[in-house]
């Protein structure tokens, strides 16, 4: 069976240290010795080379759609965030044609700049044959809906290529307020990966269907990870609560927009309940196989598609249909 996989991550050490220290604390992300300084030292999120390519074989994965690692370029404003986001587009093509049907790309954008980062779309995916965009989290206190990134939304529309929503880390105020005084490391990873910025991610989708952003651009789709966000679990309360309010302002329901334009992947989620919530709202249709690697492993994330009381065909979509239907892919 044919497998592609959508979230999957990489970095340049050599970027991101030209990224300013304090930015990057002030971002919030962590000190030495926890996740993500971990994996980079073992190597594995910077390789695009043949480690990568083993892995992906012992799992039985063809294709690898890679996004670049916050910290990056949404923390450089100016020519300087353009430039680095060019540098981290570059590294990835290079990668990527040098493993032809192994790894593919999804760009990295200056979003301090919005119409640059828009030009910096339309760069990779005409000259690099990028397939989308990866953002991450919120930029600058803004949300995607936030009218100064309607020319990266408009964009994407214009190149038919969708964007992926990836957590970010929450802004300073809000870590403050519901995250901070918990012992050890638990404030951070409570923030990040075991609560906050799912619900965070969830927020963006919502105000983008809200703020009217969806309704302007009703051909724009957009990806979420990690089974859905918790959307699947509040979908049909957000509904509930919000229809009369939408009704006023919207061409579309909550629901319906939501339909029409989200897609949502498995990735880092691999037991059954949040994958029975995600099928039973989103529909079989809309959910795309995606493993989060490195920070969870191919191998885990194959054995979780396996085991999926599905059909085999509802299956093949999971595993590679529904990519291949977005993004349009082919085999090999």
């Amino acid at each position: 069976m044919r497998i592609v996989a959508l979230e999957e991550h990489f970095t340049v050490p050599d970027l991101v240290a030209r990224i300013d220290p304090a930015a990057i604390a002030r971002r919030g992300f962590p000190a030495p010795g926890v996740v993500w300084s971990q994996v980079t030292k073992r190597g594995e999120l910077a390789d695009l080379g043949a480690a990568r390519i083993a892995d992906l074989d012992a799992a039985g994965i063809e294709l690898q759609i890679l996004s670049a690692s916050a910290p990056g370029a949404e923390l450089v404003a100016g020519p300087d965030g353009i430039a680095l986001a060019r540098a981290y587009n570059d590294a990835l093509a290079a990668g990527v044609a040098a493993h032809p049907g192994r790894l593919a790309g999804f760009a990295h954008l200056p979003m301090l700049d919005p119409q640059a980062a828009a030009d910096e779309l339309e760069r990779a995916v005409r000259d690099l044959g990028f397939l989308g965009a990866m953002v991450h989290g919120f930029t600058d206190g803004r949300a995607l809906d936030h009218p100064s990134f309607d020319p990266i939304l408009a964009r994407a529309v214009a190149l038919d290529v969708p964007i992926y929503i990836h957590p970010g880390i929450s802004e300073p105020v809000v870590r403050a307020a519901y995250y901070d005084g918990l012992p050890g490391q638990m404030s951070y990873t409570m923030a990040t990966a075991a609560w906050g910025w799912h619900i965070e991610t969830a927020v963006q989708v919502l105000r983008l269907i809200l703020s009217g952003a969806l309704d302007r651009h009703p051909k724009l789709n957009i990806i979420i990870g990690h089974m859905g966000e918790a959307l699947p679990f509040m979908l049909a309360r957000c509904e509930q609560t919000l229809a009369a309010e939408a009704a006023k302002y919207l061409q579309r329901g909550v629901t319906q927009t939501m339909m029409d334009q989200v897609w949502i992947t498995t990735s880092g989620f691999f037991t059954l309940p949040p994958f029975l919530a995600a099928v039973q709202t989103f529909g079989i249709d809309r959910i795309l196989f995606s493993v989060d690697y490195p920070f969870a492993a191919n191998a885990a994330g194959r054995k979780f598609l396996d085991s999926l009381p599905v059909s085999p065909a509802d299956r093949a979509k999971i595993a590679h249909g529904n990519a291949d239907r977005l993004l349009r892919l082919t085999a090999g």
